[in-house]
């Protein structure tokens, strides 16, 4: 494995408060990772940040081969490099079909050679990027009809259809059924595979099944990284996100 992203010595204060102090830490490729933390941990703004929705005040944001700065770039520029990011609330096209959502959201032709001599079937691609998201059955379906979990699925696949390199996922559990959960849990994993995948999740339950390297933030720094065992008998940790026994039966 190689380091695709490298966030370096980065600081980011909104109104004297710093949602991100001095944070460092980096993501192989293909790697799966999952960040935890209390509220105002600092993991939305970390996601701003690498998506160039947000600039640091300072440090660095490196990716890719040539360590191009992210900092210095467009968020249309970073999506372009191959950086996708799915938010909390699913956002999908919901008058049209499940087929037609990942038809549009289809990586373009690298050049146009690609397209003279392979002319490849966007419609054929895109049922295959349905039956890694479980939706292979419902192409037809308006996705305005579709279930919660099955919206993120499709926004999911919307994401992985443009090929991305590094995938950061917000809270892909919310609201979900356990059997939901664990076909989500699946998709990411075999996602992983390919890619960097970066999990943003609350649920301890789910991240546990993602068998994956944990960050835990806290006040904007990295408090600690491991496994999600190694990561919850760190008495920090303990202390300001999972709590004591004692303080949980108060």
């Amino acid at each position: 494995m190689s380091a695709l992203l490298e966030v370096s010595g980065v600081t980011k204060s909104f109104d004297g408060f710093k949602a991100i102090d001095n944070l460092s830490l980096s993501v192989n490729e293909p790697e799966l990772r999952a960040i935890i933390g209390p509220n105002g941990a600092g993991k939305t703004t970390f996601m701003d940040l690498v998506t160039g929705k947000t600039r640091p005040d300072s440090g660095t944001i490196r990716y890719g081969e040539l360590s191009r700065d992210l900092t210095a770039m467009s968020e249309a520029q970073i999506a372009r490099a191959g950086i996708g990011r799915k938010f909390q609330k699913p956002t999908v096209f919901e008058d049209q079909t499940v087929l037609e959502n990942l038809t549009m959201a289809l990586a373009a032709p690298r050049n146009p050679l690609n397209v003279l001599l392979r002319r490849p079937d966007r419609s054929a691609r895109a049922a295959a990027v349905a039956e890694e998201v479980g939706l292979e059955k419902d192409l037809n379906k308006r996705a305005g009809i579709l279930s919660h979990g099955q919206k993120q699925w499709l926004e999911i696949g919307m994401l992985l259809a443009q090929e991305p390199r590094l995938l950061l996922v917000d809270e892909p559990a919310a609201g979900m059924t356990t059997a939901e959960r664990e076909r989500t849990t699946a998709m990411l994993v075999e996602a992983a595979k390919t890619r960097a995948v970066v999990v943003i999740e609350h649920d301890m339950e789910f991240v546990r099944r993602l068998k994956c390297r944990v960050t835990v933030l806290h006040e904007g720094r990295s408090l600690a990284e491991g496994s999600l065992d190694h990561v919850c008998a760190d008495p920090r940790v303990i202390d300001v996100y999972l709590g004591r026994p004692e303080e949980a039966d108060a």
